[in-house]
């Protein structure tokens, strides 16, 4: 190949992935700020702001898991905390991934499959979803992108030592990212490479892994963070094919179909023998262990959702190829024409995901409400403690209120939401209150809970016995939360008590 012709083709192979990081940043950025953060976001924001020995402490009890993300966004944060600050690594992260995406495209097969496939990740609903949440799993996507093309790159010719050093800190930000590796080890299998190939991979991988275990022994001491986790049955493989493909009819059917075209193929380093194994056997190997313990999520493996666009790229390209209805710039333009027609389909997704209708809470919605609704001094308890979250990431709404069972705030003690006062204690100073704010969650004041901590099961029983909703009645139900503002229960026998009401006369029996 001449000078000038290897020219056209870096420049093509610029293009090809430039442009799909370009439209993933532009898509990521629109609507950055949606006004609040929900739980799983505030966790992030509360951490990150701590101090490194203050967040090296927390991770020995929970989180450890997150532990070099929660680092990652200290560093982040110390520049300017904010909510969109808090987001925009997992912006820059899902349009790197567009780029990494289009470029194994383009080594594997041709620009136009880049492109395409860089486009189509970046078109994603879910993809947007975790481009906008401050939480590691868009980072790990793009650690898994750039593993990859490592991979790729090693068995024509480079070095091993980058893919392990990429492959090692992507399973260290979240440790099922080490379930590439398998996924890594059918694509040497399918393209029978040779033996010293398998060894220096053997060596690498095995190295990243190996430094992961530290982190799996601490994880596994905090296992019982999960075990809100339900069993995933056919509903969750059949939610995660439609996010992978495209939740809606049209879309999902024809990506699949040209992903399906694209897996027959020689016994060589293909983008289906990278591709499809990237995006099957992660998430499959989490869900069957998960019928024992379970531990899915579909958050774990977004990280093998950029297999599908290069599958449903390369079924494209091949179909293309053998009609040759069109010049390969005519084909890249009338694909790239289908993919914005796709996105139009999946406009309405994207538009909620920058709403606040798309997460479980708004934790700045319950401060405002405090704010509006809490005077100077007045009391309050969380029940359980993890109603304290609202409190912890937007203090300002709660201004002088008395937090009655905090005894230790979560920086000081080492964990997310503070340490509470033992259950003699508590019991003591709820009974010496005439009016007290409860913010509970939905469950909580539900007859069947029943907490095995002994400060929550105060809570609850004083809250229930010794205490009745105010009247006028005050009570909200904000984002996920209930605020009830509750009085001292009257004496038995009192003429305002509840248990003694008032003799009504009765009717006359006709």
């Amino acid at each position: 190949m001449n000078i000038a012709n290897k020219g056209r083709a870096g420049h093509a192979a610029a293009v090809a992935a430039g442009v799909p990081a370009g439209v993933m940043l532009a898509l990521g950025l629109w609507g950055l700020d949606r006004g609040g953060m929900w739980r799983d976001e505030a966790v992030t924001f509360q951490v990150a702001r701590r101090s490194v020995p203050e967040i090296w402490r927390l991770l020995h009890g929970v989180d450890a898991v997150h532990g070099l993300y929660y680092l990652l966004m200290h560093a982040v944060l110390a520049v300017r905390p904010g909510e969109a600050v808090l987001r925009l690594p997992s912006v820059c992260a899902a349009a790197a991934t567009a780029g990494l995406v289009a470029a194994l495209g383009v080594r594997l097969a041709r620009p136009r499959v880049g492109l395409w496939a860089g486009l189509l990740y970046a078109a994603t609903p879910l993809v947007g979803h975790y481009a906008q949440e401050g939480r590691s799993y868009a980072l790990v996507g793009a650690g898994a992108a750039g593993t990859t093309l490592l991979l790729v790159r090693a068995l024509q010719g480079r070095s091993w030592w980058p893919y392990g050093v990429v492959l090692a800190l992507t399973c260290l930000l979240h440790e099922f990212a080490a379930l590439l590796v398998l996924a890594h080890a059918l694509t040497l299998l399918h393209a029978r490479v040779a033996r010293g190939a398998w060894l220096r991979w053997a060596g690498a991988a095995g190295a990243a892994v190996f430094a992961l275990v530290p982190l799996a022994l601490v994880s596994k001491a905090q296992a019982g963070q999960v075990a809100w986790l339900p069993r995933p049955g056919l509903g969750s493989a059949e939610r995660l094919l439609h996010a992978f493909f495209g939740p809606s009819g049209l879309v999902f059917w024809t990506c699949l179909v040209l992903a399906l075209v694209a897996v027959p193929g020689p016994r060589r380093l293909t983008v289906a023998s990278v591709a499809l194994p990237w995006a099957v056997v992660p998430p499959l190997t989490l869900l069957v262990v998960s019928q024992l313990r379970p531990m899915y999520d579909d958050r774990y493996v977004l990280y093998a959702l950029a297999g599908a666009p290069l599958l449903a790229a390369a079924g494209a390209d091949r179909l293309l190829s053998a009609r040759d209805w069109f010049t390969p710039s005519a084909g890249a333009l009338a694909g790239t024409l289908a993919i914005a027609l796709a996105f139009t389909q999946h406009l309405p997704l994207h538009r909620q995901d920058r709403t606040l209708r798309t997460r479980p809470d708004t934790l700045a919605a319950v401060s405002a409400l405090a704010a509006r609704e809490l005077r100077p001094g007045d009391a309050v308890v969380f029940l359980p403690t993890i109603g304290r979250r609202a409190a912890v990431t937007y203090p300002q709404g709660f201004g002088n209120m008395r937090d009655v069972a905090l005894k230790t705030p979560g920086p000081a003690s080492g964990t997310l939401y503070g340490r509470e006062r033992g259950a003699a204690e508590l019991r003591r100073r709820l009974l010496a209150l005439d009016r007290l704010w409860v913010f509970a969650e939905p469950y909580a004041l539900r007859s069947p809970w029943r907490p095995r901590n002994p400060t929550e099961r105060v809570k609850l029983t004083v809250v229930t016995e010794d205490f009745v909703p105010s009247v006028p009645r005050r009570e909200f139900v904000r984002e996920g939360i209930t605020v009830r503002l509750y009085t001292r229960r009257p004496p038995t026998g009192s003429p305002a008590s509840p248990a003694s009401p008032p003799a009504r006369p009765r009717p006359a029996r006709p």
